[in-house]
């Protein structure tokens, strides 16, 4: 069956989530996306010859564009978009709550230890690194996140807050293995912050585009200006 273009896919009126289907198989779906990813078999599929230039990202990018697919075109009963590019009132709106998590997020740093700028950032990387954030990292992780896990959990709980607390909590939980430290506790907390403004982002649009901004904004200046 041929998959529907990405793009025409913001066009298609979002259907009631549809709490009463069994969620075990998705359960164990998305089990299965997270093995994938946390195995790092694209890394050992697509080996690259150049050095730091891993090419792993084809394989996650198709990964990405799979999942989605037989989420929205064959289970159905989300509310999440896929798209690449969001449109102008999302790119603001993702900026101003990028400028609001700000404050937060390096409080957390500072907090928790992880305060570590680099002496020379590599100015040059900025625009690939967000791009890359944006296009391959933001766009899958708010999709499942804030477009499916939040959308799902704010209908189900009938609370729009408890919805966004506890998808934020997942979200910091996912990052225990950052840095190869596990348990990364100290890094769970900053994601938990960073994800719950991620998640309001996505509440005022109600559009994973918006929160896509906001996300790719934060992680590019964490990678470009921190160890």
């Amino acid at each position: 069956m041929a998959a529907p273009p990405c793009d025409s896919l913001r066009n298609v009126p979002a259907p009631v989530p549809r709490l009463h289907r069994p969620l075990r198989p998705f359960r164990l779906y998305v089990g299965l996306l997270a093995a994938i990813l946390l195995s790092k078999v694209f890394e050992q599929i697509y080996p690259s010859a150049i050095p730091k230039t891993p090419l792993g990202i084809l394989g996650h990018l198709m990964l990405i564009r799979t999942a989605a697919v037989a989420v929205i075109g064959m289970r159905g009963g989300t509310g999440a978009q896929y798209v690449f590019m969001p449109n102008r009132d999302e790119w603001l709106a993702g900026l101003k709550w990028f400028a609001l998590m700000l404050p937060p997020v390096l409080t957390a740093l500072w907090a928790t230890g992880l305060w570590l700028p680099r002496e020379h950032p590599p100015y040059w990387s900025l625009v690939p690194q967000f791009l890359g954030m944006l296009w391959v990292v933001a766009l899958s992780e708010e999709f499942f996140f804030r477009g499916m896990l939040q959308n799902w959990l704010e209908t189900g709980m009938g609370n729009r807050i408890a919805g966004l607390l506890v998808t934020s909590i997942m979200f910091g939980s996912a990052h225990l293995w950052f840095h190869g430290a596990f348990p990364n506790w100290r890094f769970v907390i900053v994601a938990t912050v960073f994800g719950t403004f991620c998640g309001l982002a996505w509440r005022e649009k109600r559009s994973v585009p918006t929160s896509m901004v906001t996300h790719a904004l934060g992680a590019t200046l964490y990678r470009v200006f921190f160890h």
